[in-house]
């Protein structure tokens, strides 16, 4: 049989645009544990840490759909390369506040120009195979490459960006990341012939948003990356009480490699329930596998459960961009990618926010009740959420709703 990942890749250029939108980013799995090391290392508050990496990931969540929506109607190139530029602007300002002990506010006005004007690679990627395979079975297995390439940057960016802080500080550690995003951006950007045509003329009005479905699909996103932020800075602090800081990218990693492979399961097996159907059992797969987590008393168990709960990660994600893929018009499909991860920044953002001074008040075991709080808030919405998007997939399909 042949393999459906071989097969997606030898589409007419489709390798070289995944693998340059894996490497620019790369970043993204760098940027919460290097900024929470940056502003720790210089201020010597988790709280104050956690507060700028939420600063940084509020501010992608607000300007992600804005620049999303500036991409459908102008191309990836003309929108994407002033939003690099600004981005790696930000970064470097954080590092030259957070190495001369600036003010507060500094961190946290630098840490909002980087994430406000990051780009949002993962759309742009995704955009690009809708362009390919829109319509077809093989634009899930393109979504769940995409889904495992993430979780290799998972895997492979926390114990990078862990190593060169160690090793030569956290300050370049954070300039390493705006460097491997400059590449990655530009390589990606320079592929004329993939990219998605600008939509000027469309006549869809309004925002992604607006769609029948999408404004739960999002606060279910918002919940999942309450999950996600609140396990990073946890993860990093419970390292920290037992003297192994080294160890928390090992175990983050970990997270991640639980999540790739069921992401590639997920891409071989093509489930027959319905998307709705998938995302809200993911869900609840989440909550179940988060509820150990406060339990955990020393790595070797942290690292056991956080592999087994990474398992229910690829699949629910994947089940969620597949869902925003059949809920908006294709003229707005960047920006509905970019709202799905806007839910997903925006949660990492409140998770990072209220794990911080739990962690500074009580230490990290009990930091992880906020990641079981965001599991169950997740599979909640998801159930809440079926009737609407039932009706809103059968509208999307054309089919007439039952009497």
């Amino acid at each position: 049989m042949t393999n459906p990942y071989v097969a997606v890749l030898r589409a007419p250029r489709a390798w070289r645009f995944s693998a340059a939108g894996f490497v620019a980013r790369l970043p993204i799995s760098m940027l919460g544990i290097g900024t929470v090391l940056l502003v720790e290392n210089a201020t010597g508050s988790y709280g104050l840490a956690g507060a700028v990496a939420a600063t940084l990931a509020v501010a992608a969540a607000a300007g992600g759909p804005l620049i999303a929506r500036f991409v459908d109607r102008f191309g990836q190139r003309r929108v994407g390369l002033p939003s690099l530029v600004l981005h790696v602007a930000g970064l470097v300002g954080l590092v030259v506040a957070a190495e001369a002990t600036a003010p507060a506010v500094l961190l946290f006005v630098t840490a909002a120009v980087a994430g406000a004007f990051q780009p949002a690679i993962g759309s742009f990627v995704r955009a690009r195979w809708a362009v390919l395979f829109s319509g077809t079975d093989r634009l899930r297995t393109a979504y769940s490459l995409e889904a495992v390439v993430d979780e290799l940057i998972f895997i492979t960016g926390p114990p990078l960006v862990a190593v060169l802080a160690v090793t030569v500080g956290a300050d370049w550690a954070l300039l390493a990341t705006a460097l491997i995003v400059s590449v990655g951006t530009l390589l990606l950007l320079a592929q004329r012939r993939t990219e998605p045509q600008p939509q000027r003329h469309a006549t869809h009005a309004g925002s992604a948003l607006r769609q029948t479905g999408m404004p739960m699909c999002v606060l279910v996103a918002f919940a999942l990356g309450g999950i996600f932020g609140s396990v990073e800075i946890t993860v990093v602090a419970f390292a920290d009480e037992l003297g192994q800081l080294g160890a928390a990218g090992l175990v983050l990693a970990v997270y991640a490699a639980g999540s790739m492979l069921a992401g590639l399961a997920y891409g071989v097996i093509h489930p027959r329930a319905p998307l709705r159907v998938q995302y809200v059992l993911g869900c609840t797969a989440m909550m179940i596998v988060a509820v150990p987590l406060p339990f955990a008393d020393s790595i070797a168990v942290l690292t056991a459960l956080i592999f087994v709960a990474g398992f229910a990660i690829s699949p629910t994600l994947i089940a969620g961009i597949a869902l925003v893929e059949e809920l908006v018009p294709a003229s707005m499909l960047t920006e509905g990618l970019t709202w799905e991860t806007t839910g997903i920044a925006a949660g990492v953002a409140a998770g990072a926010s209220l794990s911080g001074p739990i962690v500074d008040a009580s230490g990290a075991s009990a930091a992880f009740w906020v990641t079981v709080g965001f599991s169950a808030a997740a599979a909640a919405m998801a159930l809440l959420a079926q009737p609407s998007l039932r009706r809103a997939a059968d509208s999307a399909h054309g089919r007439a709703l039952p009497a």
